[in-house]
């Protein structure tokens, strides 16, 4: 696995190596020793799928307050996103700071988000399935959430007509 640092602290992409011949690949997708070493130290406990049937599909932006806070490994296995992190821990060089980066089936990408980043996407294509590992189990109470159109932020979605759920699109705005 190559492992390449983002702009925002602590996340990072993560390419698998294919070991390629006459029937496809194979790839290893996760080994503790090696993220360790590249400084990702989460445990994955708990992993899900997200399917969107539409293009411009948003899902986001959540994350989990500690004690229930989650580092995400996420992958999109069908079709692409655009996915965005921001950077929400105040203490850290990069708080308040977002990256946007393209994922997609085809592209053998993983993403790394640390603990204290909200986390979403958008679909770019139909039929789009997502798959996550987290380092702590869902806990609603502890879930908490941003607007994906707040001015704080600007992020530049891609596809202006959108398709949200009621609950993401009347999270507040973000307050410090």
């Amino acid at each position: 696995m190559i492992f390449r640092p983002l702009a925002v602290a602590g996340a990072c992409l993560i390419d698998i190596e294919p070991h390629e011949d006459h029937r496809g690949f194979y790839a290893q997708s996760f080994s503790a020793r090696e993220f360790t070493t590249h400084g990702v130290t989460a445990t994955f406990v708990e992993g899900g799928m997200s399917y969107n049937a539409r293009r411009g599909t948003v899902r986001g932006m959540h994350m989990q307050l500690a004690p229930h806070a989650q580092a995400k490994l996420v992958r999109c296995c069908r079709g692409a996103i655009y996915d965005v992190i921001i950077d929400l821990r105040k203490e850290s060089a990069s708080y308040g700071r977002w990256v946007a980066l393209e994922l997609s089936a085809s592209g053998k990408t993983m993403l790394h988000v640390p603990e204290g980043f909200v986390h979403g996407f958008q679909t770019l294509t139909d039929d789009v399935e997502v798959l996550y590992q987290m380092s702590a189990y869902y806990h609603p109470e502890a879930e908490v959430g941003v607007r994906w159109n707040d001015p704080r932020f600007g992020i530049r979605w891609p596809i202006a007509d959108v398709v949200l759920s009621e609950r993401d699109r009347n999270f507040a705005d973000f307050r410090d």
